[in-house]
């Protein structure tokens, strides 16, 4: 009898070849990359001291031993914080606010196609209400420095006598600097030093973010130079004539085109711009007053000078505006020049006015007085009136554009661009008017400016009160929307229960854990109701604004005065009104210094205070050049060079990219500037991502449901992970048939309800932290290692395998 066959061999186990990478990218906030790595000893890969690639010391050379990892990855950690909440200066940000936030307002249009018009008129509008910003800030400077203390205070005796230090500028004293156009000149170091400083900020930021030149790319020519179509990507479906699927051209979608990430040449030109427009400011407020006086009496000085002089600044005026409307963003190419004459010559001739203002104000006019208020004062009028428009005009054309082309998602129907525009003219006038109304209380003593009772001096322009009373009202009209979310969070909570329950059945309910979770995951859902609180704190603010224009221009005194006679009731509401709008307004910006001061002092403040950063300067300074500057233009192009560069060296190496929180914005945009063959290498882990949730109902044009859906088809492959209970991450929602299965979620958070033999503990409710401590987030990445491939049959046997999940918290 023939021997029994032996047995055929066992099919061995397919294994990956080559190395494997895990990119992690920190979210909000920022993180150690000790934490990152959930290891204390790490080495810097490559970067610097502000922004660098970190792995585990034992892991520096891991690409030389992928035996000793199996199908793990060696993770590197990316940590980006230092660009937002480093050294104590990010502190003076805080100053800023209102820029930022007029910045965002540039990239809220809604997606556009074919609207190359209509795109161009949306970013002109945001330019002009940003520049309005900035001449309304040195036009507050001007308003403390000029009127209140140098022609209101030094004018008036009982003002001068308490403030010694301003003895040698009063009139009593009948020295050189007494005479009032002298003052002027003096009191218009201060504005022009703030203007200065803004511009050596900007000039600072500039060469340190925007002067960053990204990833080599090929440069292209698109009929859409400002990112108006949709990014389909490679292979993207779309019937043909006869109904038969076709393959559509790819279409490079705006974040990903070579010039986004380079603002180089228009932050420069903006620059001049509104450095210009500055010191245009204080030159129009020191010869205007000084060219009022000359026209109204005879005197020792040719009216033909202050004619010249205003002459001079209308024009300069007008550069400005040409400037600042002519050209915008060019993202096609890498544009590396610089309008050299323009950015030296526009500050240049603008400085020069100033000096010849000066020179024009500081002439011998002996019979010359200050009394009331600087010449002037419609100056604020005309800036909230010109605002307004702005903001309504940039409404016009956002809502065209959202009409043209809808997209389900967007916030307030295509309004969220002009609303948060609204918001920032808002901050700018409480700023401004802050500053104005407590050195106008300060210099004035126990009198009440404008009031007319024991006030040495007039105050503040009307207007400023007339805006600081309209705050009490709009926080009473905020009190609705509040209720009404603090009810359906309550109601939604009380569903939620049963809901929760079933989930971790057949587990005995908790009524307080229960409790506990719904109330978590309904808070965590108001994040969704944002646009409409943002919507109405916008059309309240407009509605108000113009009622204290027409109040202030109608009765040109502040309310209390405007509402003698009117009867007891309106009498007592409008004391009421003013001095409570006063009170606030005051308040709020000694709590604004305040924490402006302590976050120069103190680390950890500074660092809540870069989250704000975090989340507001992702975007390029596109519509104002003194916002804080954008940390994508490093972290981007660091990313993206740090992808290809692995991707080159290791040809068969596997790439996963892991992003949490904003670290997965950043992840995705530095995807979309990889070239195409090295993008289809790459697998995208999003974790607490708010692609979808925030960037794509905010930022439909550039992270709507077009882009996420190209930007799916472009990579290898995409997964994302969510909570139910994580109030800034969600669902991306790829739009496609059949789903593409890159949501994973809603997770189940916390991981058991109560105690059992495997967790004794109770756990934590996560919410938007720690992805990784979930199973779900190691097979997710298992999932896209193996995606990636190729595979090869097993050649040794099991190897210990090494833990290298990683932690990116945020």
């Amino acid at each position: 009898m023939a021997p029994a066959a032996p047995p055929p061999p066992a099919t061995p186990s397919p294994e990956h070849t080559g190395s494997a990478l895990e990119l992690l990218v920190h979210g909000v906030g920022g993180a150690t990359p000790q934490e990152m790595l959930g290891d204390p000893r790490t080495v810097r890969v490559t970067g610097d001291t502000t922004a660098a690639v970190y792995r585990r010391t034992e892991d520096a050379h891991g690409e030389k031993h992928p035996e000793r990892y199996g199908n793990e990855p060696v993770a590197e950690a990316y940590c980006w914080s230092g660009l937002t909440s480093g050294n104590g200066s990010r502190a003076l940000w805080l100053l800023l606010l209102p820029f930022m936030v007029v910045n965002l307002a540039h990239w809220m249009r809604p997606t556009a196609t074919g609207r190359t018009r209509a795109v161009r008129l949306y970013g002109v509008l945001v330019r002009l209400v940003a520049l309005s910003l900035t001449v309304l800030l040195t036009a507050a400077a001007c308003e403390v420095a000029l009127d209140l203390l140098a022609w209101q205070c030094a004018g008036a005796d009982a003002c001068a006598e308490r403030r010694s230090w301003l003895g040698f500028l009063s009139e009593r004293q009948d020295g050189w600097w007494s005479q009032p156009g002298r003052r002027l000149a003096l009191a218009a170091l201060v504005p022009t030093a703030l203007v200065g400083l803004l511009w050596y900020l900007s000039n600072r930021t500039w060469s340190a973010y925007e002067s960053q030149r990204p990833l080599n790319g090929e440069d292209f020519d698109e009929d859409d130079p400002f990112g108006a179509a949709a990014a389909h990507g490679p292979d993207a479906p779309g019937p043909d004539a006869d109904g038969s699927p076709r393959r559509v051209a790819p279409v490079r979608p705006a974040l990903g085109r070579p010039g986004f990430w380079y603002g180089r040449r228009l932050v420069a030109r903006l620059r001049a711009a509104h450095t210009a427009a500055g010191f245009l400011t204080v030159a129009a407020a020191v010869a205007g007053a000084a060219a009022r006086h000359d026209r109204g009496a005879e005197g020792p000085v040719p009216r033909i000078i202050g004619a010249a002089v205003e002459g001079g600044i209308v024009l300069c005026a007008l550069v400005v505006l040409w400037v600042v409307c002519r050209r915008g963003r060019s993202e096609r190419t890498r544009d590396t020049r610089l309008d050299g004459a323009l950015i030296s010559c526009l500050p240049g001739s603008a400085l020069a006015l100033l000096a010849l203002a000066v020179l024009y104000a500081s002439w011998s006019r002996p019979d010359w007085q200050s009394s009331g208020t600087l010449p002037g004062e419609a100056t604020f009028r005309f800036l909230a009136l010109g605002q307004g428009v702005l903001v309504v005009a940039l409404a016009v054309v956002a809502r065209g554009l959202y009409r043209r082309t809808p997209e389900p998602h967007t916030v307030l129907y295509g309004l969220g661009g002009p609303a948060v525009a609204m918001l920032a003219c808002a901050l700018g006038g409480v700023m401004t008017g802050g500053v104005a109304q407590r050195v106008a209380d300060w210099l004035d003593g126990p009198g009440t400016p404008g009031m007319g009772r024991e006030a040495d001096i007039a105050g503040p322009p009307v207007l400023l009160s007339w805006q600081a009373s309209v705050i009490p009202v709009l926080l009473l009209l905020l009190l609705v929307p509040v209720l009404v979310l603090v009810v359906r969070t309550a109601r939604t909570a009380r569903r939620l229960g049963p809901v929760v329950e079933a989930e971790y059945a057949p587990e005995e309910p908790d009524e307080g854990r229960t409790r506990r979770i719904a109330r978590i995951r309904a808070t965590a859902a108001l994040t969704d109701s944002a646009p409409w609180i943002v919507g109405v704190v916008s059309a309240a603010t407009l509605l108000l604004g113009a009622g204290a224009i027409a109040g202030s221009w109608y009765s040109d005194q502040v309310p209390g005065r405007a509402a003698d006679g009117s009867g007891p009731l309106l009498e007592s509401l409008a004391d009421a009104a003013q001095s409570t709008g006063s009170w606030l307004i005051g308040f709020g910006f000694i709590l604004f210094v305040a924490g402006g001061r302590r976050a120069y002092k103190d680390a950890s403040a500074r660092r809540t205070i870069g989250i704000l950063w975090d989340v507001g300067t992702f975007w390029p300074r596109a519509a104002h050049p003194f916002a804080p500057p954008c940390y994508a233009e490093r972290a981007v192009p660091d990313l993206a060079s740090r992808m290809s560069a692995w991707t080159s060296t290791m040809p068969r190496g596997r790439l996963v990219i892991s992003g949490h929180s904003q670290g997965s914005v950043l992840a995705a945009s530095a995807v979309w500037q990889l070239p195409d063959a090295t993008r289809r290498r790459v697998a995208l882990l999003t974790y607490g991502s708010p692609l979808e949730r925030l960037y794509g109902r905010w930022f439909p044009a550039y992270f709507g449901a077009g882009p996420l859906l190209g930007l799916h088809r472009s990579v290898h492959c995409w997964r994302n992970l969510w909570r139910a209970t994580d109030p800034i991450g969600g669902p991306v929602r790829i739009g496609a048939d059949p789903d593409p299965g890159v949501d994973r979620g809603p997770l189940k958070d916390p991981l058991a309800y109560g105690r059992t033999t495997r967790l004794p503990l109770p756990e934590p409710i996560l919410g938007h932290s720690d992805y990784q401590a979930d199973p779900a987030f190691a097979d997710a990445r298992a999932d896209l290692l193996a995606e990636l491939g190729p595979l090869v049959p097993r050649q040794t046997e099991a190897r210990t395998q090494k833990g290298t999940s990683g932690r990116s918290s945020g």
